[in-house]
């Protein structure tokens, strides 16, 4: 980097310092020269996503197609409305209880899930359920319901005032600890009232679930403890909810969810889905500039620089700066340090959701899902459905595209066909190099009779850095383990 370019990024962040202070929320909004700065981590650049639209067709990516006929709600997913009454829940976004590893854990005999549910008639009802059911049936029948995870006065904590406005419960992940303990990692989201200041503010948090047997093939959880906020983001390395809305300005699509718990080396941490912040590439038109959000050749940068600046999705460009962030975790689940993020989609999308990642073959693996519309690349539609992946030899990066470009599975249903998917989730066996995938079927209050249930599972195929979908290879409704 040479001097004239320091003193013009150190201008900006004067400025951007200068915007935030007044409670403005473009930041590196003056447009400058072209530059190339990848703030030491890696990216999903332009050229790789203009590449996906080129794959996607491949039977190599494509989800599989599921017979309609087949597919059942989940019959335990029973829950009350808001008159008292026993009715059928949607069940979308889930996520099994895992060993350190990321393999699925065998607590006490039982595989569990939790999982996102509500009331079909009520979009806002979101909230954490517990699924259980004996290892060895896979069918969906066998899958129990212990309810919800959290009482409403659970989030009502001393000293902690971020948990205590919680509003809903988002994703997040469940590790079963060495000493036999469930601590679950989820997104405490408050409610959207701007003119009282709630912007819909995430923060990861973090809680130890108490499970008990009451009877042979029954569990239930018998409250929480240990129960607090981890993170809400700095402003620095990852975008804070009021950087994106106090200056009134809601075209942001702010992130600081889907926490994922990971070990190396014996150390804690938590993978999530952010935006960067002010000293990692934060966002504003000042973006189109950096090279690095690209790559390709010079004359592929200028181009595509001129059709962003030109696009009519200008303003939405500037604004996507998505990442899949790492914060180090003490022993006892507090904050310890904020790092770097992993990846980023600076100019390329402002949402990559639920990160998952696990090591296989001595190499790190990190996915992340996303939808085309939320995407401004060409070639990319409102209904197509991504997994995206990406290998690195160590946990921190960098990493590298899975397949050239980072795609991994593919759909492109219409979304109100009761077999499309989204949530998609890999999960690793204890042998072999193939991963379950478990998504959800079915929107959300789309059918009278059909609610989001639990999706077929598939595996697909993981060798260095290809992936393939495995012909042939649909599994049961929310199926976790294969042999």
């Amino acid at each position: 980097m040479n001097l004239k370019h320091i003193v013009r990024r150190a201008s900006a962040v004067t400025l951007a310092t200068a915007l935030l202070a007044a409670g403005g929320t473009s930041v590196f909004a003056k447009k400058g020269s072209d530059y190339k700065e990848s703030y030491g981590f890696s990216h999903i650049t332009r050229s790789d996503a203009l590449n996906i639209p080129g794959q996607q067709t491949s039977e190599q990516f494509k989800v599989p197609q599921f017979d309609a006929s087949t597919i059942r709600n989940l019959p335990s997913a029973k829950g009350l409305d808001a008159n008292g009454n026993v009715i059928d829940l949607d069940v979308w976004d889930t996520w099994p209880l895992q060993n350190a590893d990321g393999t699925v854990a065998n607590y006490n005999g039982y595989e569990i899930v939790f999982g996102l549910a509500g009331d079909p008639k009520r979009g806002w009802d979101t909230f954490i359920y517990m699924f259980y059911k004996k290892i060895g049936d896979n069918s969906i029948d066998a899958w129990k319901n212990a309810g919800r995870v959290f009482k409403n006065t659970d989030k009502d904590v001393p000293n902690d005032p971020i948990l205590n406005k919680q509003g809903e419960e988002w994703s997040g992940s469940a590790t079963l600890t060495s000493d036999g303990h469930i601590r679950l990692f989820y997104t405490n989201r408050h409610g959207w009232d701007p003119a009282n200041g709630f912007y819909g503010k995430q923060t990861l948090t973090t809680a130890q679930i108490n499970v008990s047997e009451p009877e042979s093939g029954t569990l239930q959880v018998n409250g929480v403890e240990d129960f607090k906020s981890i993170f809400d983001g700095d402003g620095k390395m990852y975008q804070t909810v009021d950087q994106a809305f106090s200056g009134g300005d809601y075209a942001d699509n702010h992130t600081l969810r889907d926490p994922h718990y990971v070990e190396d080396n014996g150390r804690k941490y938590l993978v999530f889905e952010a935006n960067t912040g002010t000293e990692t590439g934060y966002q504003g038109e000042d973006s189109f500039n950096n090279r690095a959000f690209y790559e390709g050749s010079m004359n592929f940068f200028r181009s595509e620089r001129e059709k962003l600046s030109q696009s009519p999705d200008k303003k939405g460009i500037s604004l996507a700066n998505g990442a899949l962030g790492i914060i180090e975790l003490n022993d006892d689940y507090t904050l310890k340090q904020v790092m770097k993020p992993l990846i980023a989609s600076n100019t390329v999308t402002d949402e990559i959701e639920r990160p998952n990642i696990f090591k296989l073959d001595g190499k790190w693996y990190l996915f992340t899902d996303t939808r085309g519309a939320k995407m401004f690349v060409d070639g990319i539609d409102a209904e197509d459905i991504y997994m995206l992946g990406y290998v690195s030899n160590s946990l921190t990066g960098p990493y590298k595209p899975l397949n050239g470009t980072g795609l991994v599975l593919h759909q492109d249903l219409d979304p109100k066909d009761v077999t499309w998917t989204y949530a998609h989730f890999a999960v690793p066996q204890v042998q072999g190099n193939n991963v379950v995938i478990t998504s959800y079927m079915t929107n959300r209050g789309f059918f009278e009779d059909h609610h989001s249930t639990f999706a077929p599972s598939f595996l697909v195929n993981i060798k260095g850095t290809k992936t393939s979908v495995v012909k042939d290879s649909i599994l049961e409704q929310g199926q976790l383990t294969v042999k």
